[in-house]
This record gives C-alpha cells, sequence and structure tokens, in this order.
C-alpha cells in the first residue's frame, strides 16, 4: 500500500527491522555431533539454547532464513501480555478450575521470564510494563469481560485485574468506539528486534552456535536411543536430543512433517505502523499508552512505540502473508484504524507487513515429546511471552523434570479435514464476521 495522501510506498519490513544490523551468523561449519540441536531461531528456540548452554550443553541451532526472529517473533505487534488467548471464565468451565488457573499463571511466569532475561542480560529493548486493556468491542462483550474479571479477583487467580466503564476507557483511549475493558496490570512491551538480537547474542556468548540459512530437509532417529540425525544442505548433524521449536514455518523440509501440520493451521496476522505522531498527539490518543487488544472475533491489538507512532494490527484477511496480501491487508488495517481513531485521517502509513500465527484448534499451547523428538509451538498469536518461557521450560523438560512444561497434560488431536494448506481459511473468516455482525 501507499503512504497515506501519495508519497513513497510503505516498507513492507517490520518497524522492529528498521536500523538493525544483521545478526552475525556462525562462520564455522557445522558441527558432526552436538549434545542438542534446536531446528528454528525464534523466542522459543534462542531461550531453550540460552537454557541449555547455561547447563552445559553443546548446542545448536539451525534456522532457515536469513536472519533471527524472522517469522512470528520479529513479525508481530510488540506485545509481551498475560492473560489468556481464551476467557479464563469459559475455560474454567471446561478444563477445572485448577487446571485454567495453572495455565492462567503460565503466563504471568512468561512475562516475567522475559523481565529477568532483559535484567540479565542487559537487553536494551525499552521494555516496560505499562499493563494490557482489553477492550469490549460491544457492549455484551463488557458483560464477559466483567465475568471473567469477577471469576479472576473472586478466585485469587489474579486480584491485580481490574473491570473499566466506557467512561473511564475513553479517558484513556481517544474512541467512542468500546463499551468499557478490562485492565491486565501485569503486562508489558518492548522492541521486538532488540530484544531478539540481545537473547542471541546471550546464547552465542554461552556457547550456543547459531547457523543461519540452515534449513533442516530431513531428520531420521538413529535406534532408540542414539538421538537423531538432522540432514540441511550445508551437511549433516548428529544430536543426542532435538527441540522443534519452529512455529509454522513454510520453510525447510519441516513442512512435509505431517504430523504437526495437520494439527497447526497458518494463519496471517497483519501490522501497519504510523508515521511519527509527536508527543502530545500521542499522548492525547492513548494517554496510558498501554497494549490494547479488543475482543471481537476478527480482532485488533495496538500500541504506541517509543518514537510516538501507532502500531495497529490484526487478522485483517484469513489467508497467509505474501507481499500481495500484506498490501491488501493493510489497506483494511487502515480503514479499521480510522473507524476506531477518526482523528488520524491525515496520517501517512510508514510499514505494513504480515506473518503467520501458529494457531491451534483451541488458542492454546502444545509442548512435549513424541518419537524421541521434543517440540513447543501452537502460541496462537500469545507467543511472545510463552515462547520465551517454554524454552526456559523444555530445556529443562530435555534434562529430565517433565513437571516443567505446563502444557504436559495436553492432548492434540489433529483438525478434521487439515491435511496441508488451510484451505479452509476463507470460509473461517467469513464464520467470524458473520458473527462480529450478529453478536
Amino acid at each position: 500500500m501507499d503512504r497515506a495522501h501519495g508519497g513513497a510506498p510503505c516498507s513492507s519490513d517490520p518497524y522492529w527491522h528498521h536500523g538493525l544490523a544483521p545478526f552475525p551468523t556462525a562462520a564455522s561449519e557445522l558441527p558432526a555431533n552436538v549434545d542438542v540441536a534446536i531446528v528454528g531461531a525464534g523466542f522459543c528456540g534462542l531461550s531453550a539454547a540460552l537454557a541449555l548452554a547455561r547447563q552445559g550443553a553443546n548446542v545448536v541451532v539451525l534456522e532457515a532464513q536469513g536472519s533471527i526472529a524472522a517469522e512470528a517473533s520479529g513479525r508481530n505487534g510488540g506485545h509481551v501480555n498475560n492473560g489468556l488467548a481464551v476467557d479464563y471464565a469459559t475455560l474454567a468451565a471446561r478444563v477445572g478450575a485448577d487446571q485454567a488457573r495453572e495455565w492462567y499463571h503460565a503466563y504471568d511466569a512468561g512475562v516475567d521470564a522475559v523481565e529477568a532475561l532483559i535484567r540479565d542480560e542487559g537487553i536494551d529493548c525499552g521494555f516496560v510494563r505499562h499493563g494490557k486493556l482489553k477492550l469490549a468491542s460491544r457492549p455484551e462483550h463488557y458483560d464477559m469481560l466483567a465475568r471473567s474479571c469477577e471469576q479472576l479477583v473472586r478466585s485469587g487467580v489474579d486480584p491485580d485485574v481490574e473491570l473499566l466503564s466506557a467512561s473511564r476507557v475513553r479517558q484513556e483511549v481517544a474512541s467512542d468506539r468500546y463499551a468499557g475493558g478490562l485492565l491486565y496490570r501485569k503486562s508489558g512491551q518492548m522492541h521486538m528486534g532488540r530484544f531478539a538480537h540481545g537473547l542471541a547474542q546471550a546464547a552465542a556468548r554461552q556457547g550456543a552456535q547459531i547457523h543461519l540459512r540452515t534449513a533442516v530437509e530431513k531428520i531420521e532417529r538413529i535406534g532408540h536411543t542414539h538421538g537423531h540425525l538432522l540432514y540441511t544442505a550445508r551437511g549433516t548433524v548428529q544430536a543426542s536430543q532435538v527441540l522443534l521449536a519452529t512455529g509454522t514455518t513454510q520453510h525447510g523440509g519441516y513442512r512435509s512433517f505431517g504430523w504437526i501440520r495437520r494439527r497447526i493451521v497458518p494463519i496471517g496476522s497483519f501490522v501497519i505502523a504510523t508515521e511519527l505522531l509527536g508527543r502530545a498527539r500521542a499522548q492525547a490518543l492513548l494517554s496510558e499508552r498501554r497494549t490494547y487488544v479488543t475482543t471481537a472475533n476478527l480482532h485488533n491489538y495496538f500500541r504506541l512505540t517509543p518514537d510516538d507512532r501507532l502500531l495497529f494490527g490484526g487478522r485483517a484477511r484469513f489467508t497467509a502473508s505474501p507481499p500481495q496480501s500484506d498490501t491488501r491487508s493493510g489497506e483494511i488495517l487502515r480503514a479499521t484504524m480510522l473507524e476506531a481513531f477518526p482523528q488520524l485521517a491525515d496520517v501517512a502509513i510508514t510499514h505494513c507487513w504480515g506473518g503467520l500465527v501458529d494457531m491451534t484448534q483451541d488458542r492454546l499451547p502444545h509442548a512435549g515429546e513424541r518419537d524421541g523428538l521434543y517440540y513447543a509451538m501452537g502460541f496462537s498469536g500469545h507467543g511472545t511471552q510463552m515462547a520465551v518461557l517454554m524454552g526456559q521450560r523444555m530445556a529443562r523438560v530435555m534434562a529430565g523434570d517433565i513437571l516443567a512444561n505446563p502444557w504436559r497434560t495436553r492432548d492434540w488431536p489433529a483438525i478434521p479435514g487439515h491435511l496441508g494448506p488451510p484451505w479452509f481459511l476463507p470460509a473461517v473468516g467469513l464464520y467470524f464476521k458473520l458473527k462480529d455482525l450478529v453478536s
């Protein structure tokens, strides 16, 4: 898409990539043997590499693309949120209060893990905890938020949440579109690109090797006790243990790994960034500078950047994320942004990008071991904090602490009819659009 009111076309690179020098890949050849091979250099893979290297393991990270955090970890909206991707009261009714409590607190632990890494490794990425405000797109959604708030507070799961009326929301969000909101005070935000580089540098300092442009084409098990062989175009690596931290990657031979492919749906998520608004205008728009997410099925999420841009994202279209789709989705997002904030009609869009979310059927993560391969994925759009946490937790699991995995008890059935490319996404998008219209 073009900048508003003409001018140069906006960049298709994420805002988080701007001004970052390329991460230096390992110059050496691939190691012949390692203790652990990690497939994927996103937040989960890098976090696991750091934790395992700290334990003294010989670790190699194999990344298909030419940069770290090239997929969802570096193509999102910059939120580090606690709270589940699904309604807490609904989940508690389905799986029981104790299980829902454990999973809810796992997201709290994820935000804490991000903050601790930033502090311990001295990562300069602008991390702040200003909270998350979940905005009711309709009055009946406010009632749902009220039920969740009451249950979270009454049960002691999260006494820090607070229900805000529509008038309270308007005091900090310059829009008449929302019927109230639920404030989660533990949530944060940061610069995703600088965090990724800091995390990778920390892992490398501990001795982990990170190899870019090294797509894993095949993984072959060696008996039941001798690990796996990982085949790449640059050579073969034998690893005693393997962690799959690939998310919904479309690169390398692992796109043919049918067991995971049938359980994850790659859905495009898209973000636009405005030109610099200036401090006064940015503060007038979102005075508390929190992260914001709406309750609609086709929801939106937004926040301000430290240099006073508005980042505005969402599932603009139920599709993958090629450049032409990013452009069309950017146009949809700008129109949606102006519905919420018509006062930005004169503001140009400087960045428009997309990425793939590894969505599961119930929008909850999955992690464990199958056929000798460890995996952590399916973060369903809430992966920043959970991916970091699960990298650390899977390092403990691989060292023998099975109870470290909060998702260990979950079954992972295949999605009916999902055998390859998600042909059903347009129908799903239409269903959610109609649901938002009639709800």
